[in-house]
């Protein structure tokens, strides 16, 4: 009974012991999922500013995590990341959880609550955030904000390039450089420390020739300065065997004037004066380009960085060369964005550069309050006049006196370490942090240490004992919350560290303490009417705005961490700023009628504009008057609005998506500009319409909503299916249609295709969404702006990626309907944006319809297949056989048939080489093509000049080396020709050869891209005109040869006027496919005949090579014994001792039948040339007695 109890008892505490553990499991896995799914802590951020946090934030963070956030900025922006909030376990190393911080340059770990409040800068336009935390110890974590920064040239040194022409750093093509005759030029540069390189340029001047003009650089023999070809040794001023520029950046200042023949250098605060009397009376020419590094791939660039490159077109002296500001702008090449024109792979930005201002933006998030940062507050100092304002903490010199509620104070420590072991810098690194952290714990001081960095340094011999002793110098931010209103003296942190001395880890001593306060950004006046006070670090000051008693402006006194000194940030005046309606009225004023309007002011005009209607709020009255100002652009002409039409485009169509307006449609009508704006319901979409027409005594326009107006010069039909490919987030979030008029063109310039516009432009668009690939067509129905007689027209689209971003005409998409007439054109398009109408886009005055442009496409391309297989049979047929190619003739046909191989492949191959969008592959398959081409013209050419030394020449005519310089013109004259178009290219083969689209229908629709000749000029000189002159001599020869042959066969008495006339045509034939007289088709390909000479051309074209093989190989005589003697069996073989050839008299006796029977320069020449070649040596004597009666080459 006992043990019965005893099992009960044991089973039922296990049956709990298990209920229990599988709760505590279930509970410890949801725990697990809840903490991992609180955030998602792997993302790419995008926006111009925005805020992230760790997971979790602000309860703790979850342990075993491995986020990763990729900030990232357009290019020409950096990206600023300051930490609201930061708490993350804190350990020597950060070697637990940790944040590493990537700013492009070198990754920064952070730990424990050392970064807030802090900011830090990328050098390019991406950073990258990491955090992990390991099993054990969580924190809250951190809160971070960040904001892109736009970057001046002033904050950003250049890379020299190593390699001109790619990456170049030039100046900007709209900066002119004048002829000098005296200037001014000063930069500061940097040199790599491994390089040893001694003849290197700083920049180069060069005309259209690259003749250097104007350079500076290192020889062996020192440093010079170039001018118009004649260098200066600057001997006496640079150091010749030293460097002068290192590894920080060196200020050099050259001054030069062609009256005196000197040079003056201003180095390291000193002026030195070269005399130079070879460059006296020089100039340097103007209108040059001026590269940064070498111009020339055989001398070398500098290889380091350069910055601040000003040049002025006068001479300063040396007193004011010493008081040079970095306010003096270079009058004629200044460091500012519009002066240069540079890769982005060149730029780097920086904090510490001398004329610098730090990168630190008007931010859109608020001053970080004292209440978010807890112990280490911010402080905030106010002034109410914009007069000079007084600081009521009223610090001293020093911040040490400051009281408490003014937040945290900085100290900068900076100590001498000496160690015996031979341990790295990474592990100094962690013994100074970790002992650093243990000396200020439990401390009656409230400070923090913040970003140690380590760097090796030297100390007394004296103080060197007989062992290897190592010196590291470590610089430290310390931050103090004078929490409970303690002063803490610099001494007291220097007695401490002192007296912590031998607490540090074996093996290491301290030598030196140095701890100061950091300074205060200094009181100063900028901009112009708003004064600053001194101000410590992280500290906000606020003043009223100039000439406002309630809008205040706002600047931050911040801490760099790179050596761990203050600046100011740039003021932010955002709440500063005019009314929006008020500058947009000014504007109106400055457009209006009878103001003369340059680029730039247009320019100015557009930006300003763009600002407003990206930073307010638009109404229909300020939408209104934006409208109009754009209609006062139009007005001017296409060279003043060229600059900024892509710019006024894009403002115009965040105009029309950002307009506030109440009721169901709103439209604003100009002169030259219309808009409308129209609510649409996605749910209940059964299509719409939008039509502009003139309004009656008046100019401006009347945009109809959901009408078609009979009267109207544009309109737009939307089907009823628009919305149906739309994802469910984009149906949700349309709320309006935009439609757009433009009465003038002059935002619409297509550089590229400088094509003839001959209509409106409209443009329609929903809400912010991209609509394209529609079931049902967008029907476009736009006036002629005047009437066509024989209209050709072609729906196009403006491409806003086109032209490198500046926009272009593009027909994908749309087709033209055929409701369309002299006065108007109607557009079926599967996609929304821009529309006009453009006149002959091909260039073309007869368009093929697809179907014959398929059957053609066909044809060429069955044709040269078939041309290629027969081909290569005819050139392997005299290749097999050694007897058949022992003749002249034999050995101009196997050229000709290896051209003609060679380019029927290639041109087979050229559209799929094309499909991968290789340039360089591209160029080389059209610059093949090419060659093949005219080699295969040459040849035939050749093959007519031999017929006329065969047939007219018969006697007396010795050639030496006849095949050879045959040769030498059939593949030499293409080689050369093709040569010479490769070197008029400059280097820049793709303006030449290139990718284009061949085969568009008169809609411009279909076609395939082709890699082929891009360049008009070339095409008609080296392809129209080289076959012309090859035609010419061709037909001649043909007239020459069929004259000798019915001379010849007239004179036979044996056989039928039906026979003579037979053979004749056959001889006509064969002729006629080995000159390539067929090729002549395309001069007649004009007007209603060509059609018929197009299909003429690609028939006879395409199959040459089957031609040649069967009039020159198949039906030749000796070819077909060869065949039967080699390759036949049974009855149809020939016997190894038949007749192969016959003698000399024979020969002589049967040539006019031979001529006859089979006429072409391989039967022909056969022949005559055999002839002369077998009776060559038995004339040789002859010849050479009697040379005056021959023709020897």
């Amino acid at each position: 009974m006992m043990s019965h109890g005893s099992e009960m008892w044991c089973y039922h505490w296990k049956w709990k012991l298990h209920h229990c553990l599988c709760l505590f499991t279930t509970y410890i896995i949801c725990m697990q999922q809840a903490a991992h799914g609180c955030y998602d802590c792997r993302t790419v951020l995008t926006d111009p500013s925005g805020v992230f946090t760790s997971p979790c934030f602000p309860s703790d963070y979850p342990n075993s995590q491995a986020c990763r956030w990729i900030i990232r900025a357009p290019h020409g922006f950096i990206i600023q990341l300051t930490f609201i909030d930061f708490d993350i376990e804190e350990a020597p190393g950060c070697i637990y959880d940790s944040l590493t911080l990537d700013n492009g340059e070198s990754p920064m770990n952070l730990c424990g609550i050392t970064a807030k409040g802090l900011s830090y800068n990328s050098t390019g336009n991406e950073m990258i955030v990491s955090f992990k935390s390991d099993f054990s110890i969580q924190k809250k974590g951190f809160n971070a904000s960040y904001v892109r920064i736009a970057v001046s040239l002033r904050n950003q040194k250049v890379i020299i390039p190593q390699v001109p022409d790619i990456d170049a750093v030039s100046v900007a093509e709209t900066v002119s450089v004048p002829e000098l005759r005296q200037f001014t030029l000063c930069f500061e540069a940097t040199k790599g420390n491994s390089d040893d390189n001694d003849d290197w340029r700083v920049f180069s001047y060069t005309d259209a020739l690259l003749r250097e003009l104007f350079s500076f650089g290192k020889t062996t023999k020192g440093h010079f300065l170039s001018i118009s070809g004649t260098q200066c040794i600057l001997k006496n001023a640079l150091p010749r065997n030293a460097e002068f520029f290192t590894g920080t950046f060196q200020q050099l200042c050259v001054v030069w004037d062609s009256f005196s023949g000197t040079v003056g250098i201003y180095a390291k605060n000193t002026y030195h004066v070269v005399d130079c009397p070879e460059i006296y009376d020089k100039v340097i020419p103007g209108n040059g380009r001026l590269v940064l590094g070498s111009n020339s791939n055989e001398v070398s660039s500098l290889n380091g960085d350069i910055y601040n490159f000003r040049l002025w077109n006068f001479t300063m002296n040396a007193q004011t060369l010493a008081n040079l500001s970095c306010d003096v702008k270079g009058n004629i090449v200044d460091w500012e964005n519009e002066f240069w024109s540079i890769p982005t792979s060149a730029l780097k930005a920086e904090n510490n550069l001398s004329c610098g201002s730090y990168l630190i933006p008007s931010s859109s998030i608020e001053p970080t309050s004292c209440a978010n940062l807890g112990s280490l507050c911010q402080a905030t100092v106010n002034a109410t006049t914009p007069t000079p304002p007084t600081v009521t903490t009223n610090m001293p010199d020093t911040n040490r006196n400051d009281k408490p509620n003014n937040g945290g104070l900085f100290y900068r420590i900076s100590i001498v370490v000496s160690s015996s072991n031979s341990n790295s810098v990474s592990k100094v690194h962690d013994v100074i942090a970790e002992w650093l952290n243990r000396t200020f714990q439990n401390w009656n001081y409230t400070v923090y240490v913040v970003n140690i960095s380590i760097h090796p340094a030297s100390i007394r011999e004296g103080a060197r004992q007989k062992r290897s002793i190592k010196s590291f110098s470590a610089l430290a931010l310390l931050v103090y919350n004078s929490t409970n209103n303690i002063n803490l003296e610099e001494e007291d942190i220097r007695q401490k560290l002192i007296s912590n001395n031998r607490s540090m880890e074996e093996g290491y001593q301290l030598h030196t303490v140095d701890v100061d306060p950091v300074e205060k950004c200094l009181a100063e006046e900028n901009p112009p009417n708003y004064f600053w006070p001194d101000t410590r670090p992280t500290v906000t000051n606020f003043t009223f705005c100039h000439g406002s008693s309630v809008q205040t402006a706002s600047r931050t006194c911040y801490l760099g961490l790179q050596n761990y000194t203050s600046y100011w940030g740039q003021p932010d005046l955002r709440n500063c700023t005019e009314n929006a309606a008020d500058i947009a009225n000014q504007l109106l004023n400055l457009t209006g009628e009878g103001q003369q309007l340059t680029s730039d002011k247009v320019n100015d005009v557009v930006q300003k504009l763009k600002k407003i209607v990206n930073d307010e709020e638009i109404d229909e009255s300020l939408g209104s008057t934006v409208v109009t100002i754009f209609s006062n652009i139009l007005a001017s002409s296409d060279s003043v609005l060229a600059a900024s039409s892509s710019e006024a485009l894009k403002t115009i169509d965040a105009l029309a998506l950002k307009i506030h307006f109440a009721g169901p449609s709103m439209s604003i009508s100009t002169r030259n500009l219309a808009l409308g704006v129209s609510s649409i319901n996605s749910t209940s979409f059964k299509g719409g319409a939008f039509s502009v027409s003139p309004q009656n005594n008046a100019s401006d326009f009347q945009i109809d909503f959901d009408k078609n107006q009979t009267s109207a010069i544009a309109s737009v039909v939307l089907p009823p299916s628009l919305l149906k490919n739309l994802s469910q987030d984009e149906f949700e979030v349309i709320s309006r249609a935009q439609f757009t008029f433009f009465n003038k063109n002059g935002l619409f310039q297509d550089t590229e295709n400088p094509a003839n516009l001959t209509s409106f432009v409209v443009a329609c668009s929903i809400g912010n969404l991209t609509i394209q690939d529609l079931q049902d067509y967008v029907k476009v129905t736009i006036k002629h702006t005047k009437i066509q007689e024989d209209p050709k027209p072609t729906c196009v689209f403006w491409d806003m990626n086109k032209n490198g971003g500046s926009g272009g005409w593009n027909p994908a998409g749309c087709q033209v309907d055929a409701e369309s007439n002299e006065n108007e054109t109607v557009c079926l398009c599967n996609h929304l944006t821009h529309f006009g109408v453009l006149m002959d886009l091909q260039r073309a005055v007869t368009q093929i319809d697809p179907q014959n442009t398929k059957v053609l496409t066909f044809i060429t391309y069955i044709g040269c297949g078939i041309s290629a297989i027969f081909s290569a049979a005819t050139l392997l047929t005299y290749i097999a056989f050694e007897k058949l190619r022992r003749d002249y003739p034999s050995k101009i046909l196997m050229n000709l048939s290896t051209a003609l191989l060679f380019l029927n492949l290639i041109f087979l191959l050229d559209g799929w080489i094309a499909s991968f969008d290789i340039d360089g592959l591209c160029i080389a398959v059209a610059a093949l093509l090419h060659f093949f081409l005219l080699a295969t013209f040459t040849w035939m050419g050749l093959e007519a000049v031999h017929m006329y030394i065969a047939l007219v020449k018969v006697f007396n005519t010795y050639i030496r080396r006849y095949i050879l310089k045959f040769c030498i013109i059939g593949w030499g004259l293409p080689a050369l020709v093709i040569a010479i178009v490769l070197a008029s290219a400059n280097r820049n083969a793709s303006h030449i050869y290139g990718k284009q689209l061949y085969g568009r229908d008169a809609s411009g629709q279909g076609g395939d891209d082709f890699c082929w000749i891009k360049n008009e000029v070339v095409f008609y000189v080296t392809c129209a005109g080289y076959f012309g002159i090859m035609f010419l001599m061709n037909v001649a020869m043909f007239i020459v040869v069929m004259v000798q042959i019915c001379g010849r066969n007239g004179k036979r008495t044996n056989r039928s006027l039906k026979e003579e006339i037979l053979r004749n045509l056959r001889s006509v034939v064969s002729l006629t496919f080995l000159l390539g007289m067929t090729w002549g088709f395309a001069f007649f390909a004009w007007g209603p005949l060509t059609l018929a000479f197009l299909y003429l051309f690609s028939i006879f074209n395409s199959l040459q090579g089957l031609f040649i093989f069967v009039f020159h190989c198949a039906m030749k005589e000796n070819v077909q014994k060869q065949w039967r003697r080699h390759l036949c069996c049974g009855r149809f073989r020939l016997a190894d001792n038949s007749d192969w050839s016959k003698t000399a008299t024979n020969i002589i006796k049967k040539s006019s039948d031979n001529l006859g029977k089979s006429l072409s320069s391989s039967s022909i020449g056969s022949n005559s040339t055999y002839l002369t070649s077998k009776s060559k040596s038995t004339t040789n004597t002859y010849c050479k007695r009697n040379s005056h009666t021959d023709n020897v080459f």
